[in-house]
């Protein structure tokens, strides 16, 4: 059997904030602790850039990953592979960010964009979701579209970008876009259904950048 890869947990709120190289020692910070906030990452270099940021910015997707029971598994079911999927993607070193979006079932790349300085995760991811609707409503599709984000998912239900990231002079095109991808929503209707991608029970997301 693969050994379990080694993740790094960031609690911004609990008995002790701070970044634990293991979940039992996280647990210990937050198991009771009302209103604690933390998240897994995949290297210690990724938790510690995100623990020096507002927690908001990722707590978009799951927040602790544990192993789910078969009886979970089942009940999640299996994702549509006649889909589309979207990611963003954030560069710790450099604040670069960038999006894309995938056919779940075949891997084929139906757009990339980016990268740009000076932004966030939950931008991007909400800027994909918006740029796959527009991409099927010019193809002419009604596939569902995946997001491992639940922050952008909300923003695109409520029409609003709820960011509390600040325009600057270095993100000025990145806040364009987003102007741009609400005011899309707000004029355009879509059948398209946006869905979850449960990354706990199939792995990473088709249009994840490998980067973790």
């Amino acid at each position: 059997m693969a050994k379990k890869k080694q993740k790094f947990y960031v609690v911004w709120s609990g008995l002790q904030p701070g970044v634990y190289d293991d979940w039992d020692s996280c647990k210990l910070q937050v198991s009771g602790y009302p209103g604690a906030v933390y998240k897994s990452f995949s290297t210690r270099d990724l938790a510690e850039a995100a623990y020096n940021k507002p927690p908001d910015e990722f707590i978009g997707t799951d927040t602790v990953e544990v192993e789910l029971s078969e009886e979970q598994r089942i009940l999640i079911g299996d994702p549509i592979m006649d889909s589309i999927s979207v990611d963003g993607a954030w560069n710790t070193a450099t604040g670069m960010v960038e999006y894309q979006g995938v056919h779940t079932g075949t891997g084929k790349q139906l757009f990339k964009v980016g990268p740009y300085e000076d932004g966030t995760n939950n931008i991007v991811e909400f800027l994909g979701i918006v740029h796959g609707l527009a991409y099927c409503k010019q193809h002419n599709l009604s596939l569902p579209i995946y997001s491992d984000s639940r922050n952008a998912i909300g923003w695109v239900r409520d029409k609003q970008a709820r960011t509390n990231h600040l325009p600057s002079n270095k993100n000025r095109k990145l806040f364009e876009l987003i102007e741009r991808a609400v005011k899309w929503l707000k004029e355009n209707e879509y059948p398209n259904q946006i869905l979850k991608w449960e990354t706990k029970a199939w792995g990473e997301n088709p249009a994840d950048f490998g980067r973790k």
